[in-house]
C-alpha cells in the first residue's frame, strides 16, 4: 500500500508541476490542446502548499481532547515526500498555535514562520526542512478558540444531556483550524491517529480501522487510503453502537440509537445497489454517526462514517435519500474527488444523479422523479438569487479571493445533476452507466478537474457514440450562467394530486383528507410548495388545524411551513418557529428563515432576539451565514 501511495503522490506532483492557470466561469480552456487538457492541474487558490516542491504523504495525529478548556492539543507527525530536494515545506494553518517543530533527522527543532494572516485562508506555516526526498516533520501545536471546525456541546445541547459532545467539519477549508496539514482538495494522503478523550466518553474518527481501550479513553485509527485533508473528521461524545448488517451500522447518543437504527434500516440495501450500479464500495465498512442537532449540514460524506444530523429522522424512514446522497460521495468526492473548490460541481452533481438512481433502485422511477422536482425547484429559488451575479450560476466557479463556502450551494447539486441526465440521455441509460463505473475505476483515490473530465468525456463517452464535445451541449451546462435553452424541467405523476389539491384549496375548495392518504414527504412538500402567497389568515387556520403543520415532528415538513408562516405573518406559528431555529443548527433550514424574518423591520428584531439565543447552539458555518444578513443593514 505504501508503494500505491507513493505512486499517487508523485503523479500528483507531476500533475500539478505542469499547472495551468485557474479559469474563470467565462473561459473555456478545454481549447487547449490535447496534451494539455490531460496534465493541467491548477494550483489551489486556497492553499499555500507547494506539492509540487514538498507534499506530505502520511500524517500522523497524536491528539488529547479537553473538554474543560475546549482544546485539542497535538503531534502531529508528518512524512514528507521532497522531491525538488528544497529546504521549505508549506502547510495551511489558521487560528493554531504553533508550539515547537522537529526533525526526525536529527530531532532537533527547526525554524518556522508564520505567514500574514488572510480572511477565512489563515496563516500559512513555512518550516525549514532538509534537502532529503523523504523527511519526516514533526508539529506541536494546540487549537484555539478560532478553531471554526470545533464545535464543543455542553451536556444541556446534546439528547441525553449529561455528557459533552465534540465534533469536526472540515469542508471546505476549516480541517486546518484543528490540525496543520495542506488543506486542498487536490492533495491526498493516508493518515492515522491516537486519540485520548474523558474515559466515559466515545471517540470516532473517518477511518477505515479503529481499535479501543476505551477504559483508559485512548482510540487508535488508521486510513490506509489517501484522501485530501477535508475528509478528515473527529467526534467524541456518549456514544453507542448497532450493527444493521456485517458492514453497515449506526453510532449515536444512547438515547437516539433505537430511532436511528430505525430510520437507517435499509442502509445494507442502499450500499448493494450502489454497488451494483457502479462498482465495489472500497472503504470497508459504512457507518452513520448522528451528531446533535447544531450540526450544520444535512451530512458529510466523511469516508467509513457518514456525520449525519437528527433532522433526517423522521420515524417514517421518508427522508433517507439523504443517506442515499452521503453514501455516493464514496465514488464521486471521496474516490474521485475534485481538484479545487472550482470544480466542486463534480463532488455534488455526480453525487446527486447517483443518489437518485440508488432510490430509484430502491423505492422505484416515480419516488425518485419526486426528488428531482424538489430539486429542480430549489434550483430555480437559487438562479432567482443569483440573477444579478451570473457567474455564481456557472458550474465551473472563479472562487479565487472568495471563500469557498460560497460556491455550495444547488447550482452544483442540481445544475451539475441536469448535465448528467442530459448526457445520459444523449447515449442511453446502459452506455452511460458503463462509462461512469469506468470513470470511477480509471479516477480512484485521485482528484480532478472539470477541464480532465471534458477529456475523458470526449474520449471515453462521445466519441464512441459519434457525439462531439460541442454537440453535447456540456461544455455550454458548464462555463455558461443559468440553464441551457430548451431545458425540459423534471415531472413527477405522484405530484400531480397534491397539486391538485393545493390549486383547488387556494381557490376557496375544501380540503380532501382522504386524497392525502400515504403521502411522501415529498408530496406534502409539493403541496406546501404549491400554495400561492395570498393565502388568507382563514386559510392559513384552516391548514394547520387539519394538517396540524405547526407541531410536525418531520423537519422538511416543518421547516416549509414555517417558511409559509412568516411569509404571511401567521403567529400561531411563531413560538415553534422560535423553538426551531434555537434548537436546530442545519443550514439549510435555519438561513432561509432568518433571510425571510430580516425582510421586515418587526421581523429582524425578532431574527436578533432569537438569534442572541440560538447562536451557542450553531456550528461556526451556520452562524457566520446568519451573521453575515445582520450586517447587511
Amino acid at each position: 500500500m505504501l508503494n500505491t501511495n507513493l505512486r499517487t503522490v508523485l503523479l500528483n506532483c507531476l500533475l500539478i508541476f505542469l499547472a495551468g492557470a485557474v479559469v474563470s466561469c467565462a473561459s473555456d480552456p478545454t481549447k487547449t490542446n490535447q496534451s494539455e487538457k490531460t496534465t493541467a492541474m491548477p494550483t489551489d487558490p486556497h492553499s499555500a502548499a507547494r506539492p509540487q516542491e514538498a507534499v506530505v504523504a502520511h500524517e500522523h495525529l497524536q491528539l488529547q481532547v479537553d473538554f474543560d478548556k475546549k482544546v485539542i492539543t497535538g503531534i502531529a507527525t508528518l512524512t514528507v515526500q521532497n522531491p525538488s530536494k528544497g529546504k521549505k515545506l508549506l502547510l495551511d494553518t489558521r487560528n493554531l498555535a504553533i508550539d515547537a517543530v522537529f526533525l526526525e533527522t536529527d530531532g532537533a527543532k527547526t525554524d518556522f514562520t508564520l505567514g500574514a494572516n488572510q480572511p477565512f485562508i489563515g496563516q500559512a506555516l513555512e518550516i525549514n526542512i532538509s534537502e532529503a526526498e523523504k523527511q519526516t516533520v514533526i508539529i506541536h501545536y494546540r487549537t484555539t478558540d478560532g478553531a471554526d471546525a470545533l464545535q464543543w456541546l455542553s451536556p444541556e445541547q446534546t439528547a441525553g444531556k449529561k455528557h459533552p459532545f465534540m465534533f469536526t467539519q472540515g469542508q471546505a477549508i476549516l480541517s486546518r483550524t484543528w490540525f496543520p496539514c495542506q488543506d486542498s482538495p487536490g492533495i491526498r494522503f493516508t493518515w492515522s491517529a491516537d486519540v485520548t478523550v474523558p474515559k466515559d466518553l466515545e471517540a470516532i474518527m473517518s477511518a477505515e480501522k479503529r481499535t479501543a481501550d476505551s477504559s483508559a479513553g485512548k482510540y487508535h485509527f488508521e486510513m490506509t487510503k489517501p484522501v485530501p485533508a477535508y475528509l478528515v473528521a473527529l467526534s467524541a461524545g456518549n456514544l453507542a453502537f448497532k450493527a444493521i448488517d456485517d458492514r453497515t451500522g449506526v453510532f449515536a447518543e444512547p438515547e437516539m440509537l433505537d430511532r436511528s437504527v430505525y430510520e437507517f434500516a435499509d442502509m445494507g440495501k442502499m450500499v448493494a445497489a450502489a454497488e451494483k450500479l457502479y462498482g465495489a464500495y472500497r472503504w470497508g465498512r459504512y457507518d452513520v454517526l448522528v451528531l446533535p442537532p447544531s450540526f450544520p449540514f444535512g451530512g458529510m460524506e466523511n469516508p467509513c462514517v457518514t456525520f449525519a444530523t437528527p433532522t433526517i429522522l423522521a420515524g417514517d424512514r421518508s427522508l433517507v435519500s439523504l443517506i442515499a446522497h452521503e453514501l455516493a460521495h464514496s465514488w464521486s468526492g471521496n474516490l474521485v474527488t475534485n481538484a479545487t473548490w472550482d470544480d466542486f460541481w463534480l463532488n455534488e452533481g455526480f453525487t446527486v444523479y447517483f443518489e437518485r438512481r440508488i432510490m430509484e433502485s430502491l423505492e422505484g422511477k416515480e419516488y425518485a422523479d419526486m426528488l428531482a422536482v424538489i430539486g429542480y425547484q430549489d434550483l430555480q429559488g437559487t438562479l432567482e438569487e443569483f440573477k444579478n451575479d451570473t457567474a455564481a450560476s456557472c458550474l465551473k466557479l472563479h472562487l479565487q479571493g472568495k471563500d469557498p463556502d460560497d460556491g455550495m450551494n444547488d447550482i452544483a447539486y442540481e445544475k451539475g445533476y441536469l448535465l448528467l441526465c442530459s448526457l445520459e440521455k444523449q447515449v442511453g441509460r446502459e452506455k452511460w452507466d458503463s462509462f461512469l463505473k469506468k470513470y470511477f475505476d480509471d479516477h480512484a483515490f485521485h482528484s480532478t478537474t472539470t477541464e480532465d473530465f471534458l477529456v475523458y468525456l470526449e474520449t471515453e463517452l462521445l466519441k464512441p457514440n459519434q457525439i462531439s464535445l460541442d454537440a453535447s451541449g456540456a461544455k455550454n451546462w458548464i462555463y455558461k450562467p443559468g440553464l441551457p435553452e430548451g431545458v425540459v424541467a423534471p415531472v413527477s405523476v405522484r405530484f400531480q394530486i397534491a397539486g391538485e389539491l393545493a390549486a383547488s384549496f387556494s381557490a376557496g375548495g375544501q380540503l380532501d383528507r382522504n386524497k392525502t392518504n400515504g403521502w411522501s414527504s415529498h408530496e406534502w412538500l409539493h403541496f406546501l410548495r404549491s400554495l400561492p402567497a395570498t393565502l388568507t389568515a382563514n386559510q392559513m387556520t384552516v391548514l394547520d388545524k387539519e394538517f396540524a403543520f405547526t407541531r410536525s415532528r418531520n423537519s422538511e415538513i416543518l421547516f416549509e411551513w414555517l417558511s409559509i408562516s412568516v411569509t404571511h405573518k401567521y403567529l400561531p406559528a411563531y413560538d415553534a418557529l422560535e423553538n426551531f431555529l434555537v434548537h436546530t443548527g442545519r443550514r439549510k433550514f435555519v438561513l432561509p428563515l432568518y433571510k425571510k424574518l430580516v425582510g421586515t423591520l418587526e421581523g429582524k428584531d425578532f431574527a436578533r432576539r432569537i438569534f442572541l439565543k440560538a447562536k451557542s447552539n450553531y456550528h461556526s458555518v451556520t452562524r457566520q451565514s446568519v451573521e453575515g444578513l445582520f450586517s447587511q443593514g
